[in-house]
């Protein structure tokens, strides 16, 4: 028996290639789409290309426009333009510099600070040694005072002239005199003459005449070489010849017990010490230094303060200006024009604070402060009185309704005449008045 299988295996071939394209269809289909994807991204980035090229041509416009405006412009211009645009730029970056250099600044400033004026005061350290002036002379016995004194007093009469000091013989101590005077270098003169009068013996009016003569030419001559050793000392070698004389006084001059020399020597190469640390003119600040107290040894003249007096007389030798105003502005009697100015007020402050630089009685410190407020008190209308910075200030609170705003500047003025000739006060006295009026209220409760 014969099969015949002719029709199925056409019908099976026709699936299969029915199949076939099926499968070509649906990949071309995808190949369609990956086409359009691409395409599609294709389209995105030429607009992106487009953008971009549109960005480019007006930045080259900008820069075409900024070479056009340059081009006419002066270098000086140009680069200013270029910095400005270049400070803007870093504006942000300084500040952020600035912040963390200020903190830094903050960490270290009090141990720098420390280091520099302990440096300082190293520098200040000096082999001088203070010889404290005396007013008491022992005698050796009372006949002494006797000859001292001579027939109806005409010899101590003569030694007062010839010295301008006063002799004081005070008899619960008997075998002393006492010498007064104001001047340190008259009282030095009075002192070494009546010791080489009681060595030489022979005490008479010509006698004395011509030691004390002769004294004077002698301490005029230790006071010279005692500027010129001083000056020596700190680096000053151009100063006229007549302010070596005065600066050589401070031999014989005291500020609470502080020598004038030492004081001087030691503010001197603290302020120079100083200068150097922080870049300030050196030589301002040991001008400033050296000369800042002279005006205490001025004997020219009895009218103002030894910052008044040492001021006029640096005018009077030409001095430069920022050295004068160091001297002007050491006790801050006027506001500080620069930083040496600061530096020669800071040197003072360590010197004559530093502990053992000074000394004062208690009883008598004390005393000025009461006698500064009673003063003060004293005036119609003031309440209160406070005497600040060891009597340089004394703050005064008057009572409004009893004193006007008009009358302020009389009371200030009135009190500090009184001061200046009833008290003993070292330097300058600033007065301060405080009028105040307050108004108070309160609300009401509901």
């Amino acid at each position: 028996m014969q099969r015949s299988f002719g029709p199925i295996q056409g019908q099976t071939q026709t699936n299969i290639n029915e199949t076939d394209l099926s499968a070509k269809q649906a990949e071309l289909a995808k190949r369609e789409g990956v086409l359009e994807e691409k395409e599609r991204q294709i389209s995105e980035k030429q607009k992106l290309v487009d953008e971009k090229l549109e960005q480019l041509e007006k930045v080259r416009k900008d820069l075409v426009a900024k070479l056009e405006k340059v081009s006419s412009m002066s270098k000086d211009e140009a680069q200013k333009i270029l910095l400005d645009n270049l400070d803007q730029e870093l504006a942000g970056e300084i500040s952020k510099r600035i912040k963390e250099a200020e903190e830094e600044i903050k960490i270290t400033a009090d141990e720098k600070a420390r280091e520099i004026l302990v440096g300082a005061m190293q520098h200040g350290v000096t082999d001088y040694i203070s010889e404290f002036t005396t007013s008491k002379i022992k005698l050796p016995d009372e006949e002494m005072k006797g000859r001292i004194i001579g027939k109806e007093g005409r010899n101590v009469r003569t030694f007062e002239q010839a010295t301008g000091v006063d002799v004081v013989m005070d008899d619960e101590i008997p075998d002393t005199l006492i010498l007064s005077s104001f001047d340190s270098v008259r009282r030095e003169i009075a002192k070494v003459s009546l010791e080489r009068l009681m060595e030489d013996g022979r005490i008479q009016p010509q006698r004395i005449e011509e030691i004390v003569s002769k004294t004077r030419e002698d301490v005029n001559k230790l006071m010279r070489a005692a500027g010129e050793k001083l000056c020596h000392d700190v680096g000053v070698y151009n100063l006229p010849a007549e302010l070596i004389d005065i600066l050589g006084r401070f031999k014989y001059r005291y500020s609470y017990g502080q020598n004038l020399i030492l004081h001087t020597q030691e503010e001197t190469q603290i302020g120079i010490a100083l200068a150097k640390e922080i870049g300030a003119d050196v030589n301002v600040v040991r001008l400033g230094c050296l000369l800042h107290d002279i005006g205490k040894v001025v004997t020219e003249g009895d009218e103002g303060t030894h910052v008044e007096k040492g001021v006029a007389l640096l005018k009077k030798f030409n001095l430069p200006e920022k050295v004068i105003n160091c001297v002007a502005e050491h006790h801050e009697d006027k506001p500080f024009s620069s930083v040496e100015s600061i530096l020669t007020y800071i040197a003072d402050a360590i010197s004559g604070a530093r502990p053992g630089a000074r000394h004062e009685n208690v009883e008598d410190y004390i005393k000025r402060m009461g006698d500064i407020e009673k003063i003060a008190t004293d005036f119609p209308g003031v309440e209160k009185a406070f005497a600040v910075q060891a009597g340089r200030e004394v703050r005064v609170i008057v009572v409004p309704e009893r004193v006007s705003d008009d009358e302020l500047p009389k009371l200030v003025h009135d009190i500090a005449e009184r001061i200046s000739t009833e008290v003993m006060v070292p330097g300058a006295v600033k007065i301060t008045a405080i009028r105040e009026t307050r108004y108070s209220e309160s609300t009401m409760t509901v």
